[in-house]
């Protein structure tokens, strides 16, 4: 049987790591992904998203440490390559969302995983791929 796929977006990490809502969410998949229930991907893209917000809130050095735990966490990330940016451009051309969204929405229908997130740009994709809203 094929495990549950699911997808974070920056939006589902910065809940997670800075403690809010939705963060309970987060924390219930990533431990089921620990368990070898479901699987977590995330776009590379998406990282750096989330280290650029980081730096900016909190600064560089503590931007890097959240990088540095969730590379510790049960998450494959995805690595970027050509036909990669040319299907998140083509999601990106298609709706209205921030260009780093269209890599975890393209990674998300790539998969056919779950994205989770609570970022309402999404909501634009949401007969295209399978969202859990946090």
């Amino acid at each position: 049987m094929k495990k549950k796929r699911f997808v974070f977006d920056s939006y589902a990490f910065l809940a997670f790591f800075q403690g809010e809502p939705g963060g309970r969410q987060v924390k219930e998949i990533l431990t089921l992904a620990l368990e070898g229930e479901v699987v977590v991907y995330v776009s590379a893209i998406n990282i750096g998203e989330i280290f650029y917000i980081s730096a900016r809130k909190f600064g560089f050095e503590k931007a890097q440490e959240i990088i540095n735990d969730l590379k510790r966490l049960p998450v494959t990330i995805e690595e970027i390559d050509l036909e990669k940016v040319l299907e998140a451009a083509s999601i990106k051309a298609k709706f209205p969302l921030a260009y780093a969204d269209a890599f975890a929405a393209a990674l998300a229908e790539r998969l056919d995983a779950v994205l989770v997130t609570g970022d309402p740009e999404f909501k634009a994709l949401k007969e295209s791929i399978s969202i859990l809203w946090l």
